[in-house]
């Protein structure tokens, strides 16, 4: 295997501070060298992507006094794909008095994780967990409340306690429309500057530090150029890299890829979630998937027939022959265990033959209990809004059969490597948000991925970005680096466009996702990971001799968007593909099926394994280096949720 890569030298996040871990984020703050005012007007930082973590790091950088200029590819920042998230965001704030607390949601995300994350980081993000709902009503952001006025939470996948506050099935966009208020007040008062339709295409790095981008105007197609004292990203995850996705259309890795192919590490590539609750494939021509939210999995019920085979619509299936897999294999959690154990347990039933829908790739999420225990109407003012959507893709109403749902990938636990303070390898760039891969090690619990958006982009980068741009400013930029970024953009640019093939970058980004998900997809092997590195660099020399990217440069040109998108797709499958093979242990959302339990659960290799594998780029190949993580608060030990 090492003909695929070279071991460099371990790793090791210097800024995590010691001591007691529940005073470890004080006592970094303390030690944080501050910015006075009049020199953060001095300094400007650059913020690329508006999502949760992009726009909450923008508006509260703007609100600090610094300079701070925001890119996004969207015709405006509230249309970030934070705002399709539904379900709910966690804290720690024991309303309910259930036994939450700070320490149970810093255990329950280690444990999710599949002891693959740092409790350092861990644990901060559950201490800020407490202070986002605080923001966000202050903010005005509607989250459900009961009868006497309080907050309400569910209960999500991985824990025992309800601590996921919502805002029915639209909790995403009630947040983000919160962090785009506050980012519109700092645009108005001058502190930020706004650029919409602008992509990022190449950082620029001089002196060994980032000072700015290249961006692309998506309209006129100008391709412009941006420097700073320091580059924050917060461009979301790459799940798109399989075609098929929850994702939104337009989400991609070109900017962290870019960065990472400029000296930024890329770790655990390979950690990928599969959601277990999305709407089942309905055509060879799709083109994205659909997500029903965790919070379903509260009242709803999986199951499948006991028989496989079985094609009886649901209602005439009896209760005695029907297996409520989650509830029997796994008692103490039932239906809300985490999504990489629902996920392949789903799989591992369709497998038998016990599917449900077309091809069998499909099972049952169940209301009938829920409306005969609690009323139709009390759980259509828990999930209306995702009934409703359910039935307007499906043509099914959920009220009177079962929702069809099949695991589909969702979200990116790697990504750009950062140390506590959240800054890559390349000083001056931070990355936040799902961009960085620093707070769920090999499986993000539900309700998370919102709660690490919003920590790092209001409450953490603030802190720690200030502690860099003290020694700041950092002066003129080397026109050179500069120059070079640029000519490196034309040049890619103008390749995609001389090609001039038959075919079109869709079609090769569908091939590719189709590999990726048949050998790198819920279930790997070492078979499966080197039949497709064999069939990743294949295709993509086919793509480089013949996709058809239509139009020029400088007008708008969506053919050459998704052109570039679809040549750093292959890119980054190739490395998660390495990273998946190399790693041949079992972990969270990493199933590799040489290293399972005798029950098929997902058996880890701590010994060897217990470490962030992070990726250097290397013209002759990709450079392993190992960060080791230690756990001194969780017992690392098997999984269970039964």
């Amino acid at each position: 295997m090492n003909e695929l890569y070279t071991e460099g030298e371990p790793i090791r996040d210097a800024k995590a501070p010691e001591g007691p871990i529940e005073d470890r984020w004080e006592k970094r703050k303390f030690g944080a060298k501050l910015v006075n005012p009049a020199n953060k007007r001095k300094l400007h930082v650059i913020v690329v992507g508006t999502g949760l973590a992009g726009g909450s790091a923008a508006a509260t950088l703007g609100e600090l006094g610094y300079n701070v200029t925001s890119f996004c590819y969207q015709d405006s920042p509230r249309r970030a794909h934070s705002i399709a998230a539904q379900g709910g965001i966690n804290a720690a704030k024991n309303y309910r008095g259930d036994g939450d607390s700070i320490y149970r949601l810093f255990y329950d995300t280690v444990k999710g994780g599949d002891f693959r994350a740092r409790e350092s980081n861990v644990y901060r993000l559950a201490q800020v967990s407490v202070n986002i709902i605080d923001q966000a009503v202050a903010q005005g952001v509607p989250f459900a409340r009961e009868y006497g006025g309080l907050l309400d939470t569910r209960s999500f996948g991985g824990a025992q306690v309800s601590r996921t506050f919502y805002a029915r099935g639209q909790t995403g966009q009630q947040l983000l429309l919160g962090a785009y208020q506050a980012l519109e007040r700092q645009i108005a008062a001058g502190t930020v500057k706004m650029n919409t339709r602008h992509e990022m295409l190449e950082l620029i790095v001089s002196d060994g530090r980032a000072r700015g981008v290249i961006v692309r105007d998506m309209v006129t197609g100008e391709i412009e150029r941006h420097t700073a004292d320091a580059v924050v990203l917060a461009t979301g995850g790459y799940g798109n890299v399989f075609f098929l996705s929850t994702n939104a259309k337009g989400c991609n890795t070109t900017a962290i890829w870019r960065a990472h192919r400029r000296g930024a590490m890329f770790a655990n590539p390979c950690y990928t979630q599969i959601h277990p609750t999305c709407i089942p494939v309905s055509g060879d021509y799709q083109s994205k998937l659909t997500l029903m939210s965790e919070s379903l999995r509260n009242d709803g019920r999986v199951w499948v027939p006991v028989k496989a085979g079985d094609t009886r619509p649901a209602s005439e299936i009896p209760e005695e022959e029907r297996d409520y897999y989650l509830e029997r294999i796994y008692p103490a959690f039932g239906n809300l265990v985490p999504r990489d154990i629902a996920s392949r347990a789903a799989k591992n039933v369709c497998d038998e033959g016990r599917g449900v829908g077309p091809g069998g790739l499909g099972v049952y999420l169940d209301f009938a209990d829920a409306i005969s225990r609690l009323g139709r109407d009390a759980v259509e003012k828990k999930y209306g809004n995702l009934f409703e959507m359910y039935e307007r893709i499906t043509g099914e109403d959920p009220y009177t059969q079962p929702m069809r749902i099949y695991p589909a990938v969702h979200y990116t636990m790697g990504g750009l490597w950062v140390d506590y303070d959240l800054q890559s390898t390349i000083p001056g760039l931070f990355v936040i948000g799902e961009a960085n891969f620093s707070d769920h090690g090999a499986n993000r619990l539900g309700a998370s991925a919102l709660m690490q958006g919003l920590a790092d982009g209001y409450f953490v980068l603030p802190t720690t970005i200030g502690d860099y741009l003290a020694n700041g400013p950092y002066g003129e930029v080397d026109e050179e680096a500069v120059a070079e970024a640029e000519i490196a953009v034309r040049n890619k640019i103008e390749k995609l466009l001389s090609v001039n093939g038959t075919r079109t970058a869709d079609s090769y980004h569908r091939e590719l996702g189709r590999i990726m998900w048949d050998y790198c997809g819920m279930e790997r092997t070492e078979e499966s990971l080197r039949k497709a590195l064999e069939r990743i660099p294949e295709l993509r020399e086919e793509f480089w001799r013949n996709v058809k990217v239509s139009g020029q440069a400088e007008e708008l040109n969506q053919a050459l968007e998704r052109a570039g998108r679809v040549a750093d797709f292959f890119d980054l499958a190739e490395l998660m593909c390495i990273d998946a093979l190399h790693r041949t242990e079992s972990c969270g959302g990493h199933f590799r099926a040489e290293s399972q339990d005798a029950d098929g659960e997902a058996l880890r290799d701590d010994e060897n394994f217990a470490y962030v594998a992070a990726w250097e780029y290397g013209e002759q190949g990709p450079i392993l280096h190992k960060e080791a993580l230690d756990y001194e608060y969780v017992k690392m030990s098997q999984r269970s949720y039964k």
